[in-house]
């Protein structure tokens, strides 16, 4: 045998090697799918919630409907599919904030064009169904639509949604292609077409007016299109506008718009349809069609998304006796991973904010350098989905910052939400910047860091022709007082004038990180002013009270003031709640307050949140604990119970997440992330994968090195892959000894063999790989 034959059988070996183990490898983390369920927490649940048959960031998320074309007044309401309705209308593609559309939908028998109602589903072309019927798991859902006996089966590429019906032995088996009717949060439709093209496909567009994106760019609108083949051609066709048909008729276009295929079907024969999906144009649908979809079938789509969601939970290994654990956890992890999808094309193309298409730099193999996405507001997103991208996804924290620079080179400022690059802040505010300042200051650095530092600083410090959806209006008047002045009255929209308090504290913390950041740019001028901002906090303290209090433009704190009343100076929040917002500056806090009174007053109000779920209760309300002592349901609040450690009381941090985590969170349709309070595309499952690890930093990592705090871990072990790319790509591993319900909290703390006096540890030490081993115990400890 010559060296050549030899070297090309070693080469072959060694190929057949690499592809088993890693097929070996896809399949071994298959076992975590079963410990994520979709459906949990689905009862009064937002629009982009619930999408089983999408990829981590996917842009395409078909899903079933329950009630998304009911419409949503206030762009944000729970719309879209409930565990407790009895009938789907539908299965829209496109799922994600302020964005929905594009719906197929099964029939078979007389043809029906509206979805009717959950009242009377007979009134359209909705169909009942049993969730017995219905398999819902990371990648893949079907259900059985009883009253056509059609089978139904959802999965996607990134930008490809496939769609397989199963139908019953029929010469009336009816697909039909709804277009031009709102769905979820999606707002008015403003104009649709669809059309059948000679060789077969079914083409059109959506454009919609969403709430959020009138409120913060007025006359904006969002576009969607997509390109669908059908695996089999149909015996005849049509179009419709509402109830109008227009049978043989291929093109139809304006509110209502929408097409039908009618096929003869033998006893369960399948017909599969592929969309191509874009925000850009129907050229780039068919595109990314052709490119990630041409050659794969349903279940090839159904075996690659199945893999690519256990390669993803599988980043996270923990183990536990106990399954509901697992279950909050993975299920946690799949909401993490699901919610702020694709926004950009196979060839880079993506939707700019002043709505003409931008183009991604390609790399020597015509491949994006970066990808584009869509996002609600990133407010609160510092506890819990930075830190987890941090840690364990840094190559999408990495796109989402170039992501975001998208928008700021196009648009001239950061933008806190964005639906197709369009403004849609949400909440007033912009935290844009500190997340930014967090990815760099984290080690994440493969971005603009000149333009980045510059739009975060723009972010912080620039008030001048600032448009309304880039966020924090009352900027000016925080620079000017020191402090947001409060207003009991005001005009316009309540985040110019309302949240005086809350804004001063976001604002005081937003500074804070980005001056972090220009310290490790050494651009001290930029460190010394923004760091004297972020003690804001210090001048609507109360030092009577020990209430953050807000201040009129006489700097005198306001009267009548009642701490437990929301929004009045405080957004979604109250001054119970918000008095702990300085996380970056806890010791100083504890100072101001007294470091006795803080742990007794942080300790009772936990003892008295217990009893309504640290939450709103079984109150199905997204808003429903507001005006609670705490309210895990929402953003303002979610770090104060990692602020014992601080206090000199670890013990008080071991008890109380741990009690969240049992209590708060549950494994059904109507309690899941409390009891239909608001998850923000995956923050409240975020939450629960960092603190059900015992890992949480209240600083969101914005010290120039970041530091976490450490708990006491839910699992017996956890083993957080490394990332080569970014870090040494070593794993890291968390080892509790005798771990149970009885032996809640920490003996002591060791790292690499090093015990550790204190319950913290350097950002540093997870990303260079290594173990830390934690002894529990019965009683609590607070020195170690």
């Amino acid at each position: 045998m010559d060296m050549t034959s030899n070297i090309r059988i070693k080469f072959a070996i060694l190929l057949l090697t690499t592809l088993f183990f890693s097929r070996v490898k896809a399949q071994s983390d298959r076992d975590l799918l079963a410990y994520a369920d979709p459906r949990i927490g689905t009862a009064h649940s937002r629009w982009f919630y619930f999408t089983p048959g999408a990829v981590p960031f996917g842009m395409a998320k078909p899903a079933p409907s329950t009630n998304g074309s009911y419409g949503n007044k206030s762009g944000w309401e729970a719309v879209g599919y409930d565990q407790r309705h009895t009938s789907i209308e539908g299965f829209a593609n496109f799922h994600e904030f302020q964005i929905g559309g594009v719906v197929f939908a099964p029939s078979v028998g007389k043809l029906q064009t509206l979805a009717g109602s959950l009242e009377k589903p007979e009134t359209g072309y909705r169909s009942t169904f049993d969730h017995q019927d219905e398999i819902a798991m990371p990648g893949y859902y079907s259900v059985l639509l009883k009253d056509y006996k059609i089978k139904a089966e959802l999965t996607s590429t990134k930008r490809v949604a496939f769609h397989r019906y199963t139908f019953p032995k029929s010469k009336q088996a009816n697909i039909i292609f709804d277009i031009g009717h709102q769905q979820g949060e999606s707002g008015e439709v403003t104009d649709a077409k669809v059309y059948l093209t000679p060789d077969g496909r079914i083409e059109g567009y959506v454009i919609t007016q969403p709430v959020y994106v009138q409120k913060y760019q007025p006359g904006a609108d969002v576009k969607m299109y997509f390109s669908a083949v059908a695996s089999k051609k149909p015996t005849a066709f049509g179009t419709f506008n509402g109830e109008n048909i227009s049978k043989s008729k291929k093109s139809t276009s304006g509110k209502g718009a929408g097409l039908y295929l009618t096929f003869s079907t033998e006893e369960k024969e399948s017909i599969t349809l592929k969309a191509g999906l874009s925000y850009t144009s129907i050229e780039n649908a068919r595109l990314n069609l052709k490119q990630e979809a041409a050659h794969l079938s349903f279940d090839q789509a159904k075996e690659q998304a199945l893999n690519t969601w256990a390669s993803y939970l599988g980043r996270i290994r923990v183990t536990s006796e106990n399954k509901q654990d697992l279950t909050k956890f993975y299920t946690g992890l799949y909401h993490a991973l699901s919610g702020r999808g694709l926004a950009s094309d196979v060839n880079g193309a993506y939707p700019k904010n002043d709505g003409g298409i931008g183009r991604i730099p390609l790399d020597k193999n015509n491949v994006p350098l970066h990808n584009h996405y869509n996002t609600d507001a990133i407010w609160g997103a510092f506890w819990n989905l930075t830190q987890l991208w941090a840690i364990a996804y840094p190559e999408y924290y990495s796109d989402w910052v170039k992501s975001q620079l998208l928008v700021y080179k196009d648009s001239g400022w950061l933008a806190d939400g964005i639906a197709n690059s369009r403004y849609v802040s949400g909440v007033g505010t912009n935290f844009v910047s500190l997340a930014i300042a967090s990815a760099y200051n984290s080690g994440i650095r493969d971005f603009d860091v000149k333009t980045g530092y510059e739009a975060a600083l723009k972010n912080e410090l620039d008030f001048k022709k600032r448009p309304f959806g880039a966020g924090k209006p009352d900027l000016q008047r925080f620079l000017k007082y020191g402090y947001v002045n409060h207003l009991d009255q005001g005009t316009g929209a309540d985040e110019n004038w309302k949240f005086s308090a809350s804004h001063t504290l976001e604002y005081a913390f937003s500074c804070y990180a980005v001056g972090q950041w220009a310290k490790l740019l050494n651009k001290t001028a930029d460190y010394n002013r923004l760091t004297a901002l972020s003690n804001a906090w210090k001048t609507i303290f109360d030092p009577g009270s020990k209430f953050i209090r807000p201040k009129d433009e006489q700097g005198k704190f306001i009267s009548d003031f009642n701490p437990k009343a929301a929004w009045r100076g405080f957004q979604e929040g109250n001054a119970w709640q918000y008095t702990f917002y300085v996380p970056q500056n806890p010791m100083g806090l504890i100072s101001a307050i007294g470091k006795d009174d803080f742990n007794k007053r942080l300790d009772s109000i936990f003892t008295v949140s217990e009893k309504n779920k640290f939450g709103g209760g079984t109150t199905i309300d997204a808003f429903s604990g507001l005006e609670s002592l705490y309210n895990h349901g929402n953003q303002p609040n979610l770090h104060i119970s990692w602020l014992f450690n601080y206090a000199g009381k670890p013990s008080l941090t071991q008890k109380w997440v741990r009690k969240i985590l049992d209590d708060f969170y549950g494994t059904e349709g109507i309690h899941g992330y409390g009891y239909g309070q608001d998850e923000d595309q995956g923050q409240l499952g975020a939450w629960y994968v960092m603190a059900s690890m015992g890992i949480f930093d209240v600083k969101g990592f914005t010290d120039a090195s970041p530091e976490i705090g450490l708990s006491a871990p839910v699992f017996n072990t956890i083993r957080i892959k490394g990332n080569k790319k970014y870090f040494s790509g070593k794993d890291f591993e968390i080892e509790t000894i005798n771990n149970n319900k009885d032996n809640s909290y920490v003996e002591s703390f060791s790292l690499n063999g090093n015990a550790l006096k204190t319950p913290f540890m350097k950002l540093k030490d997870i990303q260079n790989g290594g173990k830390l081993l934690i002894q529990m115990g019965k009683m609590p400890k607070d020195e170690y």
